[in-house]
């Protein structure tokens, strides 16, 4: 009876224009992810009050009406992005064990999960040019990165993410999917859904490349440089206490970069080259990928940033 239903499936997504994906939990866990949803409530619940207190504090407070918090305040709202987008889904996975969605929802969903983690890496870009300004030419600061250029900047990190993603999202409407769709997580991510598809995928994969190249490819080698400008910078200080001052600025900003691109790159390691690995690998790179960044980088910020700790302890008391 049960191979009755799965080839009904099978069939009813290889005649249907619109097949249906099967989200997955944690694999190997069924039987707990209803306690497994617990830790991820208080995660997101973290991720959503973190971030809304860091947009919270910044507008309100003129002492941090700063490039270098403007910055931080589109940070914390592309983590609330990326938060939103899959909450409902891997919650609603977590609950009922295994959801089913559209390949237009699914579609959907992957817009704003690529695009906020597309827009989180040129954000940290943008972070990492406004350091090597206030470090290596402090002087010109304030006429570098005056408030139209940071909106410029925010504006071109928006553009980047769209042009990129978009194209990547309507290469998938002329695929097939002829069996059944099970995913490997409980959201929408690119490289699961082409593996399920019957069709010819290069174009996709190539399309995926290509962003990954003109993303991460990009990116990360910027920060490397501006760091390399910055460390320079700060060797050339004489005194010891004053290159641990202007350091310990970076300090944030680097565990923010670390907390985001480990996570991604190791992730898409064991998508490319770990087919043996436990499905529960998978997911839970998966899940420390998308989960890390919102929930760390407001308690890094707060916890680093003597200004924003301030502004926070000020606002509470108030």
């Amino acid at each position: 009876m049960l191979q009755i239903q799965d080839n009904m499936d099978i069939l009813s997504n290889l005649t249907s224009r619109f097949p249906t994906f099967s989200l997955t939990g944690i694999p190997g866990l069924e039987s707990a992810q209803a306690w497994i949803s617990i830790p991820f409530c208080c995660l997101y619940a973290i991720a959503l009050s973190g971030n809304s207190m860091i947009l919270l504090v910044i507008s309100t407070q003129h002492s941090l009406h700063e490039p270098m918090y403007y910055f931080l305040s589109i940070l914390s709202a592309t983590d609330l992005g990326l938060t939103l987008s899959t909450m409902s889904t891997t919650l609603g996975t977590l609950w009922f064990d295994s959801i089913e969605v559209s390949l237009d929802s699914y579609i959907v969903q992957m817009f704003f999960l690529h695009g906020f983690s597309v827009m989180e890496s040129g954000v940290l870009v943008s972070m990492a040019f406004d350091r090597y300004v206030a470090i290596c030419d402090p002087l010109r600061y304030t006429t570098i990165l005056t408030n139209s250029r940071i909106i410029q900047m925010g504006l071109l990190v928006i553009i980047r993410a769209v042009v990129l993603i978009v194209p990547l999202l309507v290469l998938l409407k002329p695929l097939s999917f002829c069996r059944m769709n099970t995913l490997s997580h409980s959201y929408s991510y690119h490289p699961d859904v082409i593996k399920l598809a019957c069709s010819d995928t290069q174009a996709n994969s190539i399309c995926g490349l290509v962003d990954l190249i003109l993303t991460t490819g990009i990116d990360t080698p910027c920060i490397v440089l501006s760091y390399t400008f910055i460390i320079y910078s700060v060797l050339s200080i004489a005194s010891p206490e004053e290159r641990y001052k202007v350091f310990n600025t970076c300090v944030s900003h680097i565990g923010a970069v670390a907390i985001f691109y480990i996570p991604m790159i190791s992730l898409s390691l064991v998508h490319r080259y770990g087919q043996s690995a436990p499905k529960v690998v998978h997911s839970m790179m998966a899940n420390v990928y998308l989960l890390l960044p919102p929930v760390l980088n407001p308690i890094i910020y707060s916890v680093k940033t003597k200004q924003i700790r301030k502004a926070i302890l000020n606002f509470l008391t108030k």
